[in-house]
């Protein structure tokens, strides 16, 4: 079992990485400010549930290999850049109505949003260079068997960055609550939400190792 000195070290740390903004803040905001607060902690459901995939390959070595292997980080790398910056092409090309329904639907399903979130996450190299370099740090051999205190910190930091996520997706779905009754800026709202999603993209494609 981990110890505790170790333990909270881990966990204070953790606080400080999630809570500052970063591309998954940015993706769960653009969300929420766009399609709602459900939509919002779906796109950070699908980070998270992300991240659950990232600590397992960690555990099992998938990581090692693509972090080990230029060319496969770089077609990882740059599938996940093509992929945000499609879904943000997606988001600019959209149109809205220039007088629509109060009860209009939301552009975007809390469903389809939870797939594009794990999909954006999983072709993020970064994470998986993350996950690799930052878990093995707090692990002590004397704590137990390695795959174990592995799972239990890649557990710990899911749970944290979903709690960050869906306190930034609250804030962000009431402002945006207030902003869709706004016409003019839902006419922009799309292209506001593509321009980062395309940032998001590019900055990921720029990343080295």
């Amino acid at each position: 079992m981990i110890d505790w000195t170790t333990l909270t070290t881990y966990i204070a740390i953790v606080l400080g990485f999630v809570f500052i903004p970063g591309p998954a803040t940015l993706l769960t905001v653009a969300r929420a400010t766009s399609s709602g607060t459900e939509v919002g902690i779906a796109t950070g459901a699908g980070i998270a549930a992300g991240d659950v995939i990232h600590t397992l390959m960690a555990i099992i070595g998938i990581s090692a290999v693509i972090t080990a292997s230029a060319t496969l980080f770089g077609v990882v790398k740059y599938l996940g850049a093509g992929y945000l910056i499609y879904l943000g092409i997606q988001s600019i090309r959209s149109h809205a109505p220039a007088d629509p329904p109060a009860d209009r639907a939301l552009p975007v399903s809390a469903r389809r949003a939870f797939r594009q979130a794990i999909l954006a996450e999983l072709l993020n190299p970064k994470t998986a260079l993350f996950f690799l370099a930052f878990l093995p740090q707090f692990v002590r051999l004397e704590n137990g068997p390695v795959a174990l205190q592995l799972a239990i910190l890649g557990v710990i930091f899911v749970c944290l960055g979903l709690l960050s996520t869906i306190v930034f997706a609250v804030g962000a779905g009431r402002l945006g609550n207030f902003l869709r009754r706004k016409p003019a800026v839902l006419r922009w709202q799309g292209k506001v939400v593509g321009g980062i999603y395309c940032a998001l993209g590019v900055r990921l494609a720029l990343q080295e190792r």
